[in-house]
């Protein structure tokens, strides 16, 4: 699917959390995976079956509106978008026609993202094993059971994935980042975070965590290419992005 979105207004800019760069002398123990556009490419049925809704609920949006205010944001933000503009009835009926599109959509065909197989392997081959690898996403536990799921890699993630609804504050604050460290035992600054918006890759940075932006799905590159964040376009090439900081 072909997007061209618009560059970040700066009202957004100047809501984002301060930046600042992590310790960059503190070896990585843990990579911090976002779900959605990162391990299970759905981004594209998520952009899509938005712009269908909004187009049936009154609220026409183009793809390049919804990558500039979904993308990237919990359940929660985005319904709260949804009753300012349409009032908090269409919302609740907007949340329950994505789930039931999304996950049918999901069911036909969902694929990981292209790559994540081997860099998985890879972080394996040099150090980093399953036990330090965990989830921290905008999604529900129940959306990323299912996706992560029907890719096959929801096994490899189970009792390390982390939802923004466990937070008080999603993305682009840090809330979600620093509880999943926290809750593994691991300090920031030994952190590393694998995202692909612009909110995720803000929050890396709030949390004082290494960001890695992967710019091989929808978001372009040039929204991830924040102060200290290393972008790509390949998943094959994380473990060699990763592994200097070992």
């Amino acid at each position: 699917m072909t997007t061209t979105a618009p560059p970040p207004p700066s009202a957004r800019a100047a809501e984002a959390p301060r930046v600042r760069e992590a310790e960059s002398a503190a070896p990585v123990e843990l990579v911090v995976f976002d779900c959605d556009g990162v391990l299970v490419d759905s981004e594209p049925i998520a952009v899509r079956t938005h712009v269908a809704l909004g187009a049936e609920l009154g609220w026409p949006l183009t793809e390049a509106e919804v990558m500039e205010r979904f993308v990237g944001r919990s359940t929660t933000s985005i319904g709260e978008q949804i009753a300012a503009r349409l009032g908090p009835g269409t919302a609740r009926v907007w949340d329950e026609r994505f789930r039931t599109l999304h996950a049918e959509a999901v069911d036909a065909g969902l694929q990981a993202v292209d790559g994540m197989a081997e860099a998985l392997d890879g972080l394996r081959a040099a150090g980093l094993g399953p036990q330090q690898w965990c989830i921290a996403s905008s999604g529900s536990h129940d959306k990323m059971r299912h996706t992560l799921g029907r890719v096959g890699l929801y096994d490899r993630f189970a009792g390390r994935i982390f939802s923004a609804h466990e937070v008080e504050h999603g993305k682009p604050a840090p809330d979600l980042f620093l509880h999943a460290a926290r809750s593994l035992g691991v300090d920031p600054s030994r952190c590393a975070v694998v995202e692909d918006s612009r909110f995720g890759i803000q929050a890396a940075g709030a949390a004082g965590m290494r960001g890695f932006g992967y710019a091989g799905g929808l978001t372009p590159a040039a929204w991830l290419a924040l102060p200290g964040t290393v972008v790509f376009t390949d998943m094959r090439r994380l473990p060699s992005l990763i592994v200097p900081h070992l």
